[in-house]
């Protein structure tokens, strides 16, 4: 273990940053931990990581580590990652960001990233509501589940972000809980690798803004309802709908290794040019 802490700490920023603005019991650090053992185990730098963020909890996170960082707006942490993975294709531009800036107000950045299969490495930190702006809901926010937003229950149909992401046509799409932190560090690790657009969803709790709305008396209630619920996508497959209803389906959904948008640029560059 004191290796492990070790590990960490040398990736992070020790400033005045610290203490961390999370809240106890909060499974962003946890995130955090999995990323860093991820590139430590890749044996990347900190100089050719770029690691850009939106607004919200998991906006936060790269004011810890010590790598390239950018803090954008709300909802377009993709459209920078984007135009820093064109402009320097040999960077690794990793992509952190919260449900709400991922799915709602960045939910059109989303779908097209993946479509074009850009080389970019995305996590989404899913914890079913707006959690530093006030507890709304969000676009994953269950149906009839209760935020500031919704006090007579979420009406709306949920988005399901691996399966959107999955259906846009990127290269790998996954997901863990963050009570799976060897199944996260595994899935974040062929993200990093993998060509293309790769996306891991982690389920993470909010009881501060989600859980005290929704019968969870403690943090600790949650995280034993992610180990309990969390199941590997090929049975989760088998189940009946009522039984999917109240499982998170968890593991690889699609691994591909077509080559990215950037790589087909360099490309068409190199044939214009004469040099292939």
């Amino acid at each position: 273990m004191a290796k492990v802490t070790q590990l960490i700490h040398n990736y992070l920023r020790h400033t005045k940053k610290f203490p961390h603005v999370f809240c106890p019991g909060c499974g962003h650090g946890i995130v955090l931990g999995s990323l860093i053992r991820s590139v430590h185990a890749q044996g990347l730098s900190k100089d050719e990581i770029v690691l850009v963020a939106g607004i919200g909890c998991s906006g936060r996170i790269p004011v810890y580590v010590d790598f390239n960082t950018v803090h954008t707006t709300h909802g377009r942490a993709l459209t920078f990652a984007t135009g820093i993975k064109m402009a320097n294709p040999e960077l690794k531009v990793i992509v952190v960001m919260g449900d709400g800036d991922a799915m709602s107000i960045g939910g059109n950045h989303l779908i097209h990233a993946a479509r074009r299969n850009i080389g970019l490495t995305t996590l989404v930190l899913n914890n079913h509501i707006y959690g530093m702006t006030g507890g709304q809901s969000s676009s994953t926010t269950p149906f009839g589940c209760y935020s500031t937003t919704t006090p007579f229950g979420q009406m709306e149909k949920e988005f399901d972000i691996s399966e959107i992401t999955k259906a846009c046509g990127a290269n790998f799409v996954a997901r863990a809980t963050v009570m799976q932190a060897n199944l996260m560090d595994r899935l974040i690790s062929t993200a990093l690798t993998n060509p293309g657009f790769n996306m891991v969803e982690v389920i993470t709790p909010c009881h501060t803004q989600f859980g005290r709305k929704n019968k969870y008396k403690t943090t600790v209630d949650m995280y034993k309802w992610l180990k309990k619920n969390a199941v590997p996508i090929e049975k989760y497959r088998d189940l009946s709908p009522e039984k999917q209803r109240d499982a998170v389906s968890t593991g690889v959904f699609t691994h591909n290794d077509c080559a990215g948008l950037e790589q087909k640029y360099i490309q068409m560059r190199q044939r214009i040019r004469g040099e292939i």
